[in-house]
């Protein structure tokens, strides 16, 4: 079998999956990913290869293949650009409502769900989803991180936390009974442990007595599942992480943080991150938006072991589609720019304690209106000490 890592797709023409190298072990900080010996082969002729934008191919740039964690760490970076962040990621664009789903139930955000009697604490780190928040709306993002105030569940994100509990859960099994059937036979289990571990979520079919819309929810869950099956084959699969939490703190002290889905790591030590979604893929416009997400797990794995990802993969179950890019070390240095100058942005907003809406159509969905004053609402009051604007400030 070709030890490299292969792009994934439609099983009938038998592409190769990154061959079994390890179980699943503990999911500590990043604990199986390799330290990198060498450079990372060129992806060069891969299909499903770099933006436009991006170098195509060929070795990672000089420093990036070191073991020395010192290496490449002090580097004087460019000064930070002030462009505008990239586009909240594709979810509006592709009706994705799970954003954020799976790590905001695990709790690896460490921000967002609301703590009865808990004190108000300014930020101290960065996700995929909160930077996501303050990306689409600042007002959002202080919603949710400082007043955490609560949200209603969502069928669509509900779903999306169920469906990647079962494709987790499925690697429990030996690779031979990784089946469709055995896939659709763990849904209600793992929705009775959802429903254990978030007795919110049962609020969603409280006005279901006949149990017909749960049915018809449970069997959209399943056909997500079963569609996994038609872009890669579990049972060529070895995962050395599933549902890793990872944590890293940047030179400057920001603290970047989240939890990727999957790392397969090839017999050659080659990392590919994976990530499920159960909405549709986005359209070309929005691709790199979609990708963002996946640059800053990227990023956090280039910081923790000096690895940098062969390759990113998105696995879009709602519409059969699979997403990749080929990632250099020049993509992760423009990332880490970008996420300073957004975390800037965060901790001038909690200093001054403006935080402004940024009306889309996303507000439609949003549960935080009656707060929010393009819609004749007001923010509570704000629980953090003020510093007052001067100049160039706010």
């Amino acid at each position: 079998m070709d030890s490299s890592i292969e792009e994934a797709g439609p099983r009938a023409g038998g592409a190769d999956e990154t061959e079994p190298v390890a179980p699943a072990g503990p999911r500590a900080s990043g604990a199986a990913l390799p330290a990198q010996a060498g450079p990372v082969p060129s992806m060069a002729g891969a299909a499903g290869g770099p933006e436009p934008d991006a170098a195509a191919g060929g070795p990672v740039a000089s420093g990036a293949g070191e073991a020395d964690a010192g290496t490449g760490a002090g580097e004087a970076h460019a000064a930070i650009s002030e462009a505008a962040p990239v586009p909240a990621a594709a979810h509006a664009a592709t009706g994705e409502a799970e954003s954020g789903a799976v790590e905001e139930a695990s709790g690896a955000d460490g921000e967002g769900a609301p703590v009865a009697g808990r004190v108000a604490v300014a930020p101290s780190s960065l996700s995929p989803s909160r930077a996501g928040d303050f990306m689409q709306c600042p007002l959002l993002y202080r919603f949710r991180v400082i007043d955490r105030l609560p949200e209603k569940p969502s069928e669509a994100a509900t779903r999306g936390t169920l469906v990647h509990a079962v494709l987790e859960r499925l690697f429990d099994a030996p690779a031979g009974e990784r089946t469709v059937p055995r896939a659709k036979a763990l849904i209600p289990g793992q929705w009775d442990r959802l429903r254990e571990s978030r007795p919110e979520v049962t609020e969603l079919f409280a006005d279901d007595p006949e149990g017909e819309r749960l049915a018809r929810w449970l069997a959209e869950a399943e056909r997500l599942v079963e569609r996994w099956f038609s872009l890669e084959d579990p049972t060529r699969l070895e995962p050395a992480e599933r549902e890793l939490f990872v944590e890293a703190e940047l030179e400057s002290g920001l603290r970047l943080r989240g939890i990727i889905d999957r790392v397969d790591v090839a017999p050659t030590g080659e990392v590919r991150i994976v990530d499920y979604k159960t909405g549709k893929a986005p359209r070309a416009e929005y691709a790199d938006g979609a990708l963002f997400q996946m640059k800053f797990y990227a990023l956090v794995v280039w910081r923790l072991k000096r690895v940098v990802p062969r390759r990113l993969q998105l696995v879009y179950l709602g519409s059969g589609d699979v997403l990749t890019y080929d990632p250099d070390l020049a993509d992760l240095e423009r990332v880490e720019r970008k996420l300073h100058a957004l975390w800037e942005a965060i901790s001038q907003a909690t200093r001054t304690g403006v935080w402004r809406p940024r009306p889309t159509k996303l507000c439609g969905w949003c549960d935080h209106q009656a707060h929010c004053p393009e819609f004749g609402g007001t923010p509570p009051p704000y629980p953090l000490p003020v510093v007052e604007s001067g100049p160039g400030v706010g």
